[in-house]
């Protein structure tokens, strides 16, 4: 397996100071890790122009966490380098953006809780690259891809910035919230009778020793985090859509996550998806957070939107929630014909 030094292109390792992150409400670092890939070839053509992909992560996923290791499979980077290098797809630049935040992620939504995270992505990170990389600075060239919460970012900043990406790839993103969230929330009332009800009990617990070690870990963190991200007050506080106790849904805060899932998006956005140039949606059969019916539904309501059957590919595939970083490659190939200059070989 290829170690980083063993790339046929590059990946050069930035220090990212962004003034919209600077003063975040939870205090996180103002100056994020961006890795750029550039494809063989990129020094040796200095008049060549490149497509550009921007690569997110899901919920808990740190930017050095894309060179962890499975037994016998390449970390993604290592694979898309490969497949350059073998010319299974037209060159591109790859953009590993991070939105980590101390309740494990941004969802790359702006919030009051976390702090301007699609605007980070988008008004920060895609001008510098553009102007410090040889791409084609146009949303036609320009795609967004990642699974779990990354897929739902993929599938949401598209939508909401139809100006700068042009098409995206969403692995078992997050959508129709009644299937992937509702099961999780009686859930975490189960597991909050541990601590009367307070989810801020749990925290200060759970910042206070090994994290992960008790069962209830990653689903409070998820509703938590999400919450942050989605429900929280003007002043930053996250407030969680049911009630802790009895789990009676709240309606007004309910909404406001619903407002945020990709299904009842896109009508809303039909202009932008029916501009959208190409869309990979995958998901497994045997997903735990049911996010295969998601893809399913999110399939249905861009196609409902107006987007043309053929910009679509769609596959689910005999699989659960993780270990599925092996689709990413296919995906990869698949926008990068997509985007791609006409010319391109």
């Amino acid at each position: 397996m290829p170690n980083r030094e063993e790339l046929s292109g590059r990946i050069d390792e930035h220090v990212f100071t962004s003034e919209l992150l600077r003063g975040n409400p939870l205090g996180d670092p103002h100056e994020r890790p961006l890795w750029v890939y550039v494809p063989p070839g990129y020094d040796e053509e200095p008049d060549r122009r490149y497509p550009t992909v921007y690569v997110i992560m899901g919920y808990t996923g740190r930017l050095e966490m894309w060179w962890n290791r499975i037994p016998y499979r390449d970390p993604f980077p290592a694979a898309a380098d490969a497949l350059f290098a073998r010319g299974e797809a037209p060159a591109a630049i790859l953009v590993y953006v991070d939105a980590w935040t101390a309740y494990g992620g941004s969802q790359f939504v702006d919030s009051p809780g976390t702090g301007p995270y699609h605007s980070y992505l988008c008004e920060e990170i895609v001008p510098w690259v553009d102007a410090h990389y040889r791409t084609l600075p146009d949303r036609d060239h320009r795609a967004i891809a990642g699974k779990s919460s990354g897929g739902f970012g993929a599938m949401i900043t598209p939508m909401l910035r139809p100006d700068l990406f042009g098409a995206l790839a969403t692995h078992a993103g997050d959508a129709l919230y009644e299937y992937c969230y509702l099961p999780e929330f009686a859930r975490c009332v189960r597991y909050l009778r541990r601590y009367d009800g307070d989810i801020w009990a749990w925290w200060a617990d759970f910042r206070g020793r090994t994290a992960f070690t008790r069962e209830e870990d990653e689903p409070l963190l998820m509703v938590l985090g999400v919450s942050a991200c989605f429900s929280a007050r003007d002043d930053g506080t996250p407030e969680l859509p049911f009630d802790p106790r009895t789990g009676v849904l709240r309606p007004h805060l309910w909404r406001r996550w619903l407002d945020l899932d990709p299904v009842r998006m896109a009508p809303r956005h039909a202009d932008a998806v029916r501009s959208l140039r190409a869309v990979w949606i995958d998901g497994g059969t045997r997903d735990e957070w049911y996010l295969d019916v998601g893809a399913e539904a999110f399939r249905q309501a861009i196609v409902d939107a107006g987007l043309p059957e053929e910009r679509i590919r769609f596959e689910l595939f005999e699989a659960g929630h993780g270990r599925i970083e092996y689709r990413y490659p296919l995906a990869l190939a698949w926008l990068c014909r997509r985007i791609a200059p006409r010319d391109a070989g």
